[in-house]
């Protein structure tokens, strides 16, 4: 068995080609995407060479790792799912190609118990619950933010989670004036409108480490730093003025099982709203422009393939 799939062959590389299928075992699932998310965090890092090096890294491989579809077949001990509608969160299913992510083809072989259920209804929108388990394993970890720097769609889904927890509205700092649209609850300022230099709990998910030091200084005296981004720069910082405010660091990691499950309870029951998040869905057959629009255009919040029509 073979599925188109998005390939970066090398940093800049893109090409949407056959690639062969593992064999399906007893316990996995066939689902044949409808939609993939680009994402502009780790998959930007790949397609310029700046990711740094982990376990599993390596060219040729499938990028994606938000993907929503139908299970159109299953090995002997899942028979009873097929037709239903899931989020796939990548897959290492492909013979000549790495599968780090796996999550960009048409038709991808998975774990059953990596395919979850979800709401039809969502369509696109479903593709958006691993950037919310991000999100919400960010704050489970710590207390809620009450500075978010960054209004990419990170910083949107950390600050409706706060909302959604009965929190007080956070402020949002964003310095591209066009981002500084879309907020549902809360502000959205530029960093030099605000001259707040005691705030407890701030969550940066701008991505940029240079800057760090600058938000060292926006804490209140044994506040909290919580890195929610990723970076791919080291990181740095001024300690006389850490030490002054004798302030935490904590750096968040990927979400967990956990983390989508209790998600898709506040997708189910409405507390968590996906709308107004995705800008730009594209054709999965016009990849090559897709990927660049994503990474290049700021004015793209999120970015969508579209890959109902390809065979």
């Amino acid at each position: 068995m073979d599925s188109l799939a998005i390939i970066f062959d090398a940093p800049g590389s893109l090409e949407m080609r056959k690639t062969a299928l593992t064999a399906m075992g007893c316990d996995d699932v066939l689902v044949e995407i409808h939609y993939s998310g680009i994402s502009t965090g780790t998959e930007k890092l790949l397609w310029t060479g700046q990711m740094p090096s982990f376990p599993g890294m390596g060219y040729p491989l499938v990028p994606g790792y938000e993907s929503v579809g139908r299970i159109v077949d299953a090995g002997p001990n899942h028979q009873n799912r097929i037709g239903e509608w899931v989020f796939v969160p990548g897959a290492s299913c492909y013979r000549d190609a790495r599968g780090l992510f796996g999550g960009a083809a048409r038709t991808l072989i998975v774990a059953s118990a990596r395919a979850m259920p979800i709401k039809e209804d969502l369509a696109e929108k479903g593709i958006l619950y691993a950037l919310a388990a991000t999100a919400l394993h960010a704050i489970c970890h710590g207390e809620l933010p009450q500075l978010i720097i960054g209004h990419g769609i990170l910083g949107r889904l950390l600050a409706r989670l706060t909302l959604a927890a009965g929190a007080p509205a956070p402020v949002v700092w964003d310095t591209n004036s066009a981002r500084q649209n879309g907020a549902q609850g809360y502000s959205v300022i530029h960093p030099d409108s605000d001259d707040r230099r005691d705030y407890h709990h701030i969550y940066d998910v701008s991505g940029d480490a240079s800057s760090i030091n600058a938000f060292m200084g926006r804490l209140a005296k044994g506040g909290e730093l919580v890195l929610a981004g990723f970076y791919s720069q080291p990181i740095s910082f001024a300690f006389p003025l850490a030490f002054q405010k004798e302030a935490r660091l904590r750096v968040a990691a990927e979400w967990q099982p956990e983390d989508l499950t209790s998600v898709h309870a506040l997708i189910e029951t409405g507390a968590l709203d996906l709308a107004g998040l995705i800008t730009n869905i594209s054709p999965a057959s016009n990849a090559r422009a897709a990927y660049p629009e994503a990474f290049e255009n700021p004015d793209c919040l999120k970015m969508v393939l579209d890959w109902r029509e390809c065979e």
